[in-house]
């Protein structure tokens, strides 16, 4: 499926692979954008925000390109578990959802400003983690840096020690939803092409 350039406004070297590995054309161009961190708003909300805010100051600089913002976040029902500040709190993050379902939401913000264009979309996969023991915990955290990771965790680096089920996108849970991205890109498009 054919579908057209963009820039990715986001710095996280797992999206730039999932693209690299999908064969899509794009460039990365990130800013410092400071993400909220409200808890006025749902998981979903604060996605979505932090998506818009990312894309949008990209998108001001270069205004008739597209451009694609994402934010990921790790959710145990209302809570919303970002990136550890260190191993003791990741560590605590995975003993939180041991044995649990939670949910890892990715919003995405697809922008143009001239002609003005924007779409939005969130995905959501529920993830249930094996019951850990601490033992397993520390052994998990000692193959993998959690630091820069919603949840403390990464699926697609010995997921397989800690995840027992999936349901929803996987690549969403790494952080990009690419199935439903690809299906966005090439209705972005088809609109293009009216």
């Amino acid at each position: 499926m054919k579908v057209p350039p963009f820039i990715l406004a986001s710095g996280s070297p797992r999206r730039r692979e999932l693209l690299e590995q999908a064969g899509l054309r794009f460039r990365v161009e990130t800013d410092d954008v400071e993400e909220l961190d409200n808890p006025q708003l749902t998981p979903r909300e604060l996605c979505r925000a932090n998506a818009f805010r990312k894309a949008q100051v990209v998108a001001m600089r270069h205004p008739e390109q597209l451009v694609i913002g994402a934010d990921t976040l790790v959710h145990l029902g209302s809570q919303a578990l970002g990136k550890p500040g260190s191993h003791a709190e990741a560590a605590r993050m995975l003993r939180k959802l041991s044995g649990r379902t939670h949910e890892v939401t990715t919003a995405c913000c697809l922008t143009r400003w001239r002609p003005p264009q924007r779409v939005f979309f969130e995905e959501t996969t529920m993830v249930r983690f094996a019951v850990l023991n601490d033992v397993q915990v520390r052994r998990y955290l000692a193959a993998i840096d959690p630091m820069d990771k919603a949840g403390g965790y990464a699926i697609q680096h010995h997921g397989e020690w800690i995840v027992e089920a999936l349901e929803g996108s996987f690549t969403n849970v790494v952080g990009l939803p690419l199935e439903r991205l690809r299906h966005e890109l090439a209705a972005w498009r088809d609109r293009e092409m009216i």
